[in-house]
Formats: structure tokens, sequence, C-alpha cells
């Protein structure tokens, strides 16, 4: 693959930043002239970087998982493995939270949507196991566990309190 000028690469981050933000404003359905428009960048520039809405959105999902995963190897270095860890599994709550609508509306085909997450699941998972593997899980607790815990947690509409009660359930049972 060539390698693509500074300054569209310039602009692909500008116009990934503008819909982040746009989308989080007003939705995911809002208009893509809007987020040109919030790039500073035309109309014809933004369709050859993101030809469909859902290149679009998937390249600000892309970029939500990847800020998850530099969390989470910056609290590697955490000198209290079980606090970086409940750590980082209240920032994937907040994602899986904040994020989900943005997610389901990439695409409507499901094998594709599947596609899509094959590689932000495995990141997700490949992080919370660093992170876990520096504690005392119990034996027969797997990140994974520990991934889809805390996606129900999200889910649940539960307020602040309670969610960061049952974060700390999860990884008080899950140590050994």
């Amino acid at each position: 693959m060539a390698r693509q000028r500074a300054d569209a690469r310039d602009n692909r981050a500008q116009l990934v930043r503008a819909a982040r933000d746009v989308f989080a404003e007003a939705g995911t359905d809002a208009p893509l002239d809007r987020i040109a428009k919030r790039a500073g960048i035309g109309n014809a520039t933004m369709y050859r970087h993101f030809p469909r809405r859902r290149d679009l959105l998937a390249a600000v999902y892309a970029e939500e998982v990847e800020h998850l995963r530099a969390e989470g190897e910056a609290l590697l270095a955490h000198e209290d493995p079980g606090a970086a860890l409940f750590t980082w599994l209240g920032s994937f709550l907040d994602h899986v939270r904040d994020k989900r609508d943005l997610a389901l509306s990439i695409t409507d085909d499901p094998g594709e949507r599947e596609e899509l997450f094959r590689s932000w699941h495995a990141v997700m998972t490949a992080t919370a196991t660093a992170l876990a593997a520096r504690t005392n899980l119990a034996e027969d607790v797997e990140p994974l566990d520990l991934l889809v815990l805390t996606t129900g947690i999200a889910l649940s509409g539960a307020d602040g309190p309670r969610t960061e009660r049952l974060l700390r359930v999860i990884t008080r049972g899950s140590a050994g």
C-alpha cells in the first residue's frame, strides 16, 4: 500500500475527530456535510477518504478502540495491578455504554458487523488479558469473563455508584 501524504493523513485525522464530535452531539445519522464543515474540509475530500458513511463510522469506532487499548497499555505500568484492571474495566464499561449506538450503526449486515468487530474484540480481550495477567485472577475466571460481565453492567442502565459497586464485585470475586 502506498504511503499516504502528510496532508491526506491530516485531513483523514481531522475528519475522524470532527465525526466523533458530531456523532456524539447529533447521533450517527448526523449529516456528513456537517462533519466536513466541522473539519474544515470539502465534501469531495471527505468522500475520497470515506466513500460510505459506514467507513467513517468504522474509523471513529476504531479510534475509540485504539484509545482503550492505549489506556490499557499505559496501565500496565501501574504499581497496583488490581487497581489498574479495575480502572481499565471502568473505561471499558464507559466505552460499551457510550459507544454502543455508534457500534451498532456501522452496518446493518450482521456478517459484515461480525467481521469488523472480530479484530476490535480481539484488541479488547488482549488488553484485558495483559492487565489480568498481573493480578491474582482466580484459575476458573478468564479475562473474557470479566469483559462479558462488565458489558452486562454497561447495558444494565445502572447509575454511577451502582456501576462502581458492581465492578468492585467483579474484581473482588475474580481474585483467587
